[in-house]
């Protein structure tokens, strides 16, 4: 069983890991699932930026209420 999730309790988690690489499931719309490797770069107030690890070193940005509604997962890399 889930553990009760807030926003603050979502944030504090990303903070712990920061600078580390997580696996992200984000949901791309019409059906589609975006996966993507990464690094855990910064957290602000009301999102995180992660730094993919693509050709592209391009930076995505995404809320913690994505991560409540499961909008995008993230898997921390053990």
């Amino acid at each position: 069983m889930e553990k009760n999730r807030t926003l603050a309790n979502i944030r504090k988690d990303i903070e712990n890991h920061v600078g580390e690489k997580v696996t992200l499931k984000a949901n791309g719309g019409r059906k589609k699932i975006l996966v993507n490797d990464g690094v855990i770069e910064s957290v602000h107030p009301s999102i995180f930026v992660v730094r993919l690890e693509s050709d592209t070193q391009r930076t995505v940005t995404y809320s913690y209420s994505d991560v409540l509604t499961k909008t995008v997962l993230l898997y921390y890399a053990v």
